[in-house]
């Protein structure tokens, strides 16, 4: 295999053109979103920069307190959009718990399952598998979280008459519940259902590139992505279940009514 090409910084100004060449367009069209445009690039220049300095230096300590306080950032920060993102949520704490519980659970058990049963790197926690595997594997369970939670307390909000009806006619919470969540897990799921069925045929997914590109061999590159893949389908199931179930309990009692009051809108 060739060695790897190391992009420039001559290079990156070359393709940061592109930006700029959008912007144009926007202004020509009349879009109105080229300072939005400019202002992302530039914000994501500066924030992939410091990561890299953040995890140069994470990597060059090796130790497992380093490790997992980036790891806990990273969490904290996942969870905090799925908090966020629906258009409805948890009023307080209960909706950050939610989040933290769902994001945190799914991404912690995936991970550890490739670091313990598949890499089993020496040390385990080498923050140089364990930082991008949490990274890669928490953007899918976020998505996956966030539009579970955001099509199931939306369809609460437009279905409660009907599920107040079911539940006075003697129905429990989750049989009157048990429609919405399968719709929500089925439409958390979609997004990584769509990314297996692309992968190899519509489009070559970003790791595997990126593997490529630095050099190593198209079939480790292959076997690579298809660990991760399955790694993330397993994260975003277990995320998105387990997010909208413990969403289904919390705008409900013990008593089987729907307690909606616990809800705000975004």
């Amino acid at each position: 295999m060739n060695a790897a090409i190391q992009p420039s910084a001559l290079d990156l100004a070359l393709t940061s053109s592109l930006v700029v060449l959008n912007a144009g367009i926007s202004a020509y069209l009349g879009l109105r979103m080229q300072r939005m445009m400019l202002w992302s690039a530039a914000r994501m220049v500066v924030q992939l920069l410091l990561v890299g300095l953040v995890l140069r230096w994470v990597f060059a300590l090796a130790s497992p307190a380093a490790t997992l306080a980036v790891a806990l950032l990273m969490i904290v920060a996942a969870a905090r959009e799925v908090a966020t993102r629906p258009a409805h949520g948890l009023r307080g704490w209960p909706g950050v718990w939610l989040a933290t519980a769902s994001v945190g659970l799914s991404s912690i058990a995936t991970v550890v399952l490739a670091l313990l049963t598949v890499l089993q790197p020496t040390p385990w926690y080498e923050p140089q598998y364990v930082v991008p595997l949490i990274g890669i594997v928490l953007g899918n369970v976020l998505n996956a979280a966030s539009l579970g939670l955001d099509t199931f307390y939306g369809g609460v909000v437009n279905a409660r008459a009907a599920i107040e009806a079911q539940l006075v006619l003697g129905a429990t919470r989750h049989e009157a519940l048990a429609p919405l969540i399968r719709d929500s897990v089925r439409k958390g799921l979609i997004p990584i259902i769509n990314q297996m069925s692309a992968a190899g045929i519509i489009t070559l997914p970003g790791i595997m590139t990126g593997q490529i590109l630095a050099g190593m061999d198209p079939m480790d590159a292959v076997r690579y992505q298809i660990l991760l893949m399955f790694l993330l389908a397993g994260g975003s199931g277990i995320s998105v279940t387990l997010a909208v179930y413990l969403a289904a309990r919390s705008i409900t009692d013990e008593r089987h009514r729907l307690r909606l009051e616990r809800l705000s809108k975004r």
